[in-house]
């Protein structure tokens, strides 16, 4: 049988229940399952092999498995009179469109839509010309689409969608001529949703010359032409249009030709970058079913004709700015079935006439500024308990109890209220939702043991209760009905589970598993073992004191996902581990992991094993035998005893490694020269091993670095100039306590997105840039609610996060490192002034230029750095008055000037008097937190008559310091000409009478008097240098 054969060269899953009844003893294929025949001549009619797919929160479901895959068979052409195939919804690997499938001009139904099929679509596809419907959608199609389809003028429904797929050169599906689409006069239906058509400028009268289109869908398209088109628009039968994410071309408003479409019945324009108010002609749309304005920057309130609109059935105006309460008109929508406000800032009171909406099956209001949960309810009970099977309050200013009124809606499949401040137990009426799927209530602060209630639960796909105040035992009763469970996410409670060493959950289909700090130790939870279709696995914190058991990385084929981190785990994986981690995502750190690195397979792309007592050379591990390419993206291998060069074989590893994490090891000697060839290298991160030699020249091919630490070390030499030129998009550069020398080059400036500069502890000299205001990151305070660091690679973003920084005096953690700028330039030899041009950097946080040999002084403007919470100058030879304008420094929560020439008053201002007297001292300052005070100091008249004669005025206060000082002098030191026994003495203790510190001269505190031979006494002398 050629069909039977066609299939069995397939790969697949779950054969024997997919295909059950193609067996050898069913000889009739007419009888198998996704077979039609014509019965009269027995002819395979139609072949529908598509997955039905079950799309959710947690992405596939469970048929997501039971995909189709391998190729597909040339046996199928032997099917002379097949006129429907359909393969959507499984995945064949990317090949490449089976092009002898052109050949089959039977077939009038052609569907492969995300079937992962790749490259570019045949153009012998013009050869099937009976096709009524052709579905090529999904694909990671690349290239142009080729003209030929325009041959199949018989086509009703064209489906040519994009997959966010794209070539080597970054390009994806793409069009830039329509016309090939106006011989297809008889579709009624088409999808381009992600295909390019940035350059197409024909796409508007081409499509709306098609006399029966109804349905046009261009979502994410990049339109940007024709926008205002001066012919006349005739969409008379177009009942659907989709432009979500097609046009953002600096118009903040609709195109005026939409309005003109009477008989829109669903119009999609999410994501358009929309302002301003609603558009008013909206309210021509007196058809219209199904309203999308979600995602845009409307910014007034819901105005009141839209509740005339009393055809709509789904209306969702989420993600915009839209404020004040919610009408009571929204009570005339009375066929309303979804409702999506979400992601406003919409306030109480909700209207009572919300109880007029009795065909509501969803309703999501998160993220808004209501205060309480048990109105809505209520409200919505009276005329909705039957019906709603969706409600999401979450992300809202929602406090009080979850009331047992939640009970009455007996047909809830999703309940998320998350990321509020609900207190109190679960109610019991809860347990009563036995229709209940999807339950999402993390994030609050619910308490009691949750699986008293929710074991009756039996429909429950999906739960989420992390981070509440949930406490207690959960014991395998509470769990018996969860037999549909596919997600479990539980972190940031005070669970117990307690479970007998035999236990078989009953979760059998369970691919979502997140059970952080649940006790599950000390030995590896051994039930874990009988969850075949795990694909995300974290256990972290769970006081395990064991060893990983080999079955593990054997026992879950789908598994992507492991998170074994702070636990007391050890041993070698070397013992554990039969074959190279073959997992997508690994993390093992802060156990206590031993030994030589495990090998691990080309297709790991994120490996975390920082934290452990791994040791010795990497060799073994980053020049693997094989040539393979790495598809590593994250390597963190920091706080190991690792040791050693690190080896030169970076360049199997170019393809995608981002983020490396060596710091806190013993490598030693200089970077490979291989590791320039790391085109996609984001961080690198070598703080605290032994590394040498010049400023590693392999990184001026590293140009997307992002995030460079090479801080305590014993790098050497001058830090060259084409850093600036070619690290452009550095945001962070840590040199810190190496050896540097030479001068700051200029070109440092360039680095114009410079979040941190951090060249401390190294024997740098000269002075500090002038261009120092080139820094434009620091020119401005950072406004965006953005707080983390991104580095991009080749079709990812990552964040960097986590990284020890020394900024207020003391090593911590920074998480959000997007909202810090520091410069630390201390503890070199850095002289001069302090640039003027400093003082541009209003966005700068972090300021220490302390221990160096700066002179001059202060800059007056510095009140201009209104963003400083930190200021360290210390330890200079800086003069001068303190400037008035640091008073203007609300932010300053450290400052240190002491141990300089600096005098007169320190300028009154709430921060300035709150920092300790330490601050200041070792200048000649007064005013308070000193105690000196500032009455002592001589007035000194201020007027300008009088200038020129204090100039020529004899000052006989200095006159007789000078004389007493003569005086004093010979008094002291003319006996010792005389006396050798004085002088001897003097000679002995010199030097125990020299105070130095920190490498430089100063006087020391005043000694007592000493007793001298002959019984008289002489002051100990304090001699400088």
């Amino acid at each position: 049988m050629a069909l039977r054969s066609m299939i069995l060269a397939m790969l697949f899953f779950f054969f024997q229940t997919r295909l059950a009844t193609w067996s050898d003893d069913n000889t009739n294929c007419c009888n198998w399952s996704s077979v039609s025949c014509n019965h009269v001549t027995g002819h395979i009619l139609e072949l529908h092999l598509s997955t039905s797919i079950t799309y959710s929160h947690w992405g596939y479901g469970v048929l997501g498995r039971s995909r189709f895959g391998g190729e597909i068979h040339h046996s199928i052409l032997q099917l002379k009179e097949l006129s429907q195939l359909d393969l959507s919804n499984n995945y064949f690997g990317g090949m490449q469109f089976p092009s002898f499938l052109c050949s089959m001009k039977s077939l009038t139904y052609l569907n492969l839509s995300y079937a992962g099929f790749s490259r570019s679509i045949p153009h012998q596809i013009g050869n099937l010309s009976g096709l009524l419907h052709l579905g090529l959608g999904g694909n990671s199609f690349t290239g142009k689409i080729p003209h030929q389809i325009g041959n199949l003028s018989n086509l009703l429904s064209l489906d040519l969608s994009g997959g966010n797929q794209y070539d080597k050169d970054g390009i994806s599906m793409c069009e830039e001529n329509l016309q090939w689409i106006s011989s297809l006069s008889s579709l009624q239906y088409i999808q381009l949703s992600l295909v390019d058509l940035s350059y197409s400028f024909d796409w508007l009268p081409v499509l709306q010359s098609l006399p029966f289109l109804t349905k046009l869908h261009l979502k994410e398209c990049a339109l940007h032409h024709n926008f205002h088109p001066a012919i006349a628009i005739n969409f008379s039968s177009l009942t659907i249009l989709d432009l979500s994410s097609s046009f953002d071309f600096g118009s903040p408003s609709i195109p005026k030709w939409i309005f003109q479409l009477k008989n829109l019945v669903s119009l999609k324009l999410s994501y358009n970058n929309l302002q301003g108010l609603i558009p008013n002609g909206i309210h021509n749309f007196t058809l219209i079913e199904d309203l999308d304005l979600s995602g845009n920057l409307f910014s007034s309130y819901i105005p009141d004709w839209l509740y005339s609109l009393n055809h709509l059935k789904s209306l969702d105006l989420s993600g915009n700015n839209l404020h004040r309460t919610i009408s009571y008109a929204i009570g005339n929508l009375t066929s309303m079935v979804n409702l999506d406000l979400s992601d406003n800032q919409l306030k109480e009171p909700f209207p009572s006439s919300l109880s007029n909406l009795c065909n509501l099956r969803s309703v999501d209001l998160s993220n808004n500024n209501f205060n309480q949960i048990s109105g809505l309810i209520e409200i919505i009970s009276n005329c909705a308990s039957r019906t709603l099977e969706v409600l999401s309050i979450g992300s809202s200013k929602v406090h009080g109890n979850l009331t047992s009124q939640i009970g009455i809606f007996k047909n809830l499949c999703d309940l998320s209220i998350f990321n509020s401040s609900i207190q109190g137990a679960i109610p019991l009426s809860l347990g009563n939702l036995t229709s209940l799927k999807h339950l999402h209530v993390s994030s609050n602060k619910f308490n009691g043991n949750p699986f008293d209630v929710l074991q009756s639960l039996s429909e429950l796909e999906y739960l989420q209760i992390s981070d509440n105040l949930f406490h207690g035992i959960v014991n395998e009763h509470h769990l018996t009905n969860f037999a549909k469970l596919n997600s479990f996410s539980a972190p940031g409670n005070r669970l117990i589970l307690k479970v007998g060493p035999n236990w078989k959950p009953s979760f059998q289909n369970l691919s979502f598993l997140f059970m952080p700090s649940w006790h599950l130790g000390p030995h590896f939870p051994s039930w874990i073992r009988s969850l075949k279709y795990l694909v995300d696995l974290s256990i972290s914190d769970n006081n395990i004191f064991d060893s990983i058991p080999t079955w593990v990385w054997s026992a879950f084929p789908y598994a992507s996902y492991f998170d074994f981190s702070n636990n007391d785990i050890h041993g070698e994986l070397s013992y554990t581990l039969k074959n190279p981690i073959n997992v997508d995502m690994i993390y093992l750190s802060s156990n206590r992991l031993s030994g030589p690195l495990p090998h691990k397979s080309p297709i790991v792309r994120y490996l975390d094993l920082s934290n452990n007592w791994f040791f010795g050379s990497i060799a073994s591990f980053s020049c693997q035998e094989k040539k393979e390419p790495m598809m590593l993206i994250y390597l963190n291998l920091a706080s190991n005893n690792l040791s050693g060069e690190i080896t030169d074989c970076w360049k199997m590893w170019s393809n995608n490694l981002m983020i490396i994490k060596f710091d806190n090891n013993r490598f030693n000697g200089n970077l490979p020269t291989s590791m320039g060839s790391l085109s996609w290298l984001s961080s690198l991160q070598l703080r605290n091993n032994t590394l040498s030699g010049d400023f590693p020249i392999c990184f001026k091919n590293s140009t997307k670095l992002v995030f460079l630490d090479l801080r305590e070390n014993q790098f050497s030499g001058i830090i060259p100039t084409w850093v600036g030129d070619i690290l452009i998009n550095l945001k962070f550069l840590l040199l810190r306590s190496n050896q540097f020398n030479g001068k700051i080059p200029n070109h440092r400036c360039s680095l114009n997105s410079l979040h941190i500069l951090d060249l401390a502890q190294n024997n740098l000299t000269g002075q500090i840039p002038k261009c120092i205001n080139h820094l434009s990151f620091m020119l401005v305070k950072n406004t965006t609610l953005e707080s983390n660091i991104y580095g991009k690679g080749n079709g990812t973003s990552l964040s960097i996060t986590d990284v020890l920084l020394d900024l207020k005096g003391r090593d911590d953690v920074y998480t959000w490192l997007d909202l810090i700028t520091s410069i630390d330039l201390s503890s070199n030899e850095l002289c001069g002034e302090i640039p003027s041009e400093i003082t541009s950097l209003k966005g700068l946080h972090f300021l220490n230029l302390s221990n160096n040999l700066l002179s001059g002084k202060i800059p007056k403007n510095i009140g201009n750095m209104e963003s400083l919470e930190s200021m360290e100058l210390s330890k200079n030879e800086l003069c001068g008055e303190i400037p008035s304008s640091m008073s203007n420094l609300n932010f300053l929560n450290k400052l240190n000037l002491s141990s300089n020439n600096l005098i007169g008053k320190i300028p009154t201002s709430t921060q300035l008097q709150s920092f300790e007297a330490s601050s200041f001292v070792g200048n000649n300052l007064c005013g308070p937190p000193l105690p000196k005070n500032c009455d002592d100091l001589q007035n000194i008249p201020n007027h300008h008559d009088d200038k020129e004669g204090k100039r020529n005025r004899i000052n006989w206060f200095y006159v007789s310091m000078s004389l007493g000082f003569v005086s004093g002098f010979w008094i002291v030191v003319g006996p010792l000409l005389y006396s050798r026994s004085w002088s001897r003495l003097l000679h002995e203790n010199a030097s125990r009478l020299i105070y130095i510190e920190a490498g430089r001269p100063k006087l020391p505190r005043p000694s007592p008097l000493r007793s001298v031979p002959g019984g008289t006494t002489i002051p100990a002398l304090a001699i400088k240098f």
